[in-house]
């Protein structure tokens, strides 16, 4: 398939027409429009990956030539790799599944059209993200998915506190675009394009390995990927980003926007390459983040910001993975991540949509029949997520893992850290599932899923256990890496121990036959898990540290000296309006006097100029 430009297209003309009609489309004309497009664009990367794989190579089309000033003449165009067709068949695959379920989810909303518009604006912004072949025009995409992000997130936005989380999207976003479009800027100066492949050739040929530049490039980039992929110290945005609809979150969350740095840093790997510092602190931060975020989740009541904080976690495997040299295995790992976390969304979703929109895990309970779909839905993508043997988060995360161990210096002490954060992570995933499905029912569904839902449901939990064998067209995009003799211990304690973590959420919060509860009311124990509720009190740090300081500043320069003279003009404006309005009498001898002293003033004037 050549005309591979039809792929973002598609959700892009779909979004432009929901959004001229102003709402006025019929429901069914624009929900089947938002669905078909993204369907649309799945069945084009699936005709381009059967073309691909058949004859494997890179693929590249130039649209037009966006600007030229002086050398400088970036095109729209795009660039077709293993690499780009992985991440489109994950946007494209699995997009396509949550505007299916959206259909059923939000059908009742009165702002359908408007819902679908967002959602095809943000599918297509990712894949020009993705398909873009030089940094320009991938910018563009990314700045459209940070658009896409403030205005789903924000979607209900009459809730003050949905246009709250929106704008902290928005804005601790910018914070890492702002490092990123530095990176750009220095890029550009120092090699002269930014044509991604073009820039890598030029970057390995006039620097070393080691060099400043390409250490301070890569470290603004890596900026940009930690604002978009919610890693530390960026990462406060995406618990509240759960204030969209159920559907925006698994979009964020699985198939677009928190896999834009993992994409970037994987597409530009030679750059960081050169910058071995760089790239360890990639590893150390996805470290940091992966147990941050996993302790968090342990002590979360609200089912989406478990999953939330789940994903920030899982993102940090891939960072780990992408910091070892590992680039493939966090590719890898972004699939599979995408299909169990949609899943467990899309789930969540269902529950919360029979539930009378209830967020709290402990006032749910029993549902294990009530709901089955939801149930088996929530058992397979807890599975893939604690990585249980033989599901797809399993292979993918073993391939994180092992690699990990490899890694030269600090790499026994990473993968440490990585093993701690899969027993933390079994724990809190059958935690969750343990308390929603199981016990005695605190609220009782009102209703059913529909196919709308089952479907998806099912398509993804039927992915998320055999994704983990699927082959990706990966060959020729990475260096291959040389592994060391395998250390069985090091595989038997990759199995192991998210069985481990599976029991010990079992003898904790199912068959309870060991009690935290005397641990919990000690001191220690409620510190520490107001701690972790509070997400370690990053968002209180930077309130302390950024937030109030900035608006006591604003408050302060409200009144500052220099608005006196810019008040001054608006009294002096005042005054004369309410002189010249008090002229306006009405009465109509005051307006025979007004012209008969204005004629004495101007006879008067004339004759003293004419004498």
């Amino acid at each position: 398939m050549d005309a591979f430009w039809l792929i973002p297209a598609l959700p892009l003309a779909s979004a432009g027409a929901l959004l001229l009609s102003a709402g006025r489309m019929p429901r069914l004309w624009a929900a089947g429009l938002g669905v078909a497009s993204v369907g649309l664009a799945a069945l084009c990367v699936a005709l381009l990956a059967r073309d691909f794989l058949a004859q494997p190579g890179v693929r590249q089309i130039t649209l037009w030539t966006w600007m030229a000033v002086g050398d400088f003449t970036p095109r729209i165009a795009f660039y077709v790799d293993g690499l780009t067709l992985v991440m489109m068949s994950v946007i494209t695959g699995v997009g396509f599944l949550i505007h299916l379920y959206s259909v059923e989810f939000m059908w009742e909303d009165a702002s359908l059209c408007r819902f679908f518009a967002y959602m095809n604006l943000f599918v297509g912004a990712m894949l020009i993200l993705v398909l873009a072949d030089n940094l320009l025009l991938l910018y563009l995409g990314w700045e459209g998915v940070g658009l896409c992000s403030y205005l789903l997130i924000g979607f209900w936005y009459r809730d003050p506190d949905n246009g709250r989380a929106a704008r902290k999207a928005f804005i601790v976003t910018r914070a890492g675009d702002t490092a990123m479009i530095l990176g750009l800027f220095l890029l550009l100066t120092e090699l002269g394009t930014l044509d991604i492949q073009a820039l890598q050739v030029a970057a390995s040929a006039q620097w070393q390995v080691g060099d400043t530049l390409p250490i301070v490039a890569t470290a603004l980039l890596l900026g940009g990927a930690l604002g978009k992929s919610a890693q530390l110290p960026l990462h406060t945005w995406l618990p509240d980003a759960m204030a969209g609809p159920t559907p925006v979150s698994a979009l964020i969350h699985a198939a677009t926007m928190v896999t834009a740095g993992v994409y970037l840093i994987a597409r530009h790997y030679q750059l960081f390459l050169l910058a071995p510092p760089t790239l360890e602190a990639v590893a150390w931060i996805g470290l940091l983040t992966l147990l941050l975020a996993a302790t968090t989740a342990l002590a979360q009541n609200d089912i989406k910001r478990i999953l939330a904080w789940s994903t920030i976690s899982q993102i940090g495997y891939m960072f780990l993975a992408l910091g070892a040299g590992a680039f493939a295995s966090g590719i890898f790992h972004l699939m599979t991540h995408a299909f169990f976390k949609a899943l467990l969304f899309l789930a969540a979703g269902a529950v919360i949509h029979c539930l009378h929109h209830e967020h709290d895990i402990f006032r749910m309970g029993g549902l294990r029949t009530r709901l089955p779909v939801a149930f088996w839905s929530f058992v397979i993508g807890s599975a893939a997520l604690a990585a249980l043997p033989f599901t797809a988060g399993f292979y993918s995360k073993e391939a994180i893992l092992r690699a990990v161990w490899d890694m030269p210096g600090s790499g026994h002490w990473l993968w440490a850290g990585g093993l701690l954060g899969a027993l933390l992570t079994g724990i809190y995933s059958f935690r969750l599932v343990f308390t929603v499905f199981f016990g005695r029912a605190h609220t009782e569904p009102d209703r059913r899923p529909g196919w709308k839902m089952a479907l998806p449901l099912g398509t993804l939990c039927a992915l998320s256990l055999v994704g983990g064998f699927f082959a990706l067209p990966l060959a020729g995009v990475f260096p291959a890496r040389d592994h060391a003799v395998v250390n069985h211990a090091v595989e038997y304690l990759g199995i192991g121990v998210p069985l481990l973590g599976l029991a010990v959420a079992y003898l904790l919060f199912l068959g309870r036959q060991v009690s935290i509860a005397a641990l919990l009311a000690s001191p220690v124990g409620r510190a520490l898990q107001a701690l972790w509720q509070q997400g370690w009190r990053v968002d209180a740090l930077y309130d302390a540290l950024l937030v109030r300081p900035f608006t006591g500043l604003c408050h302060w320069w409200r009144k500052e000296p220099v608005d006196l003279a810019y008040n001054a003009v608006i009294a002096a404006a005042h005054w004369g309006h309410r002189g010249l309005a008090a002229l306006q009498s009405g009465q109509l001898r005051w307006y025979a006097t007004s012209m008969v002293l204005g004629l004495i003033l101007l006879l008067a004037a004339v004759l003293r100029h004419a004498a």
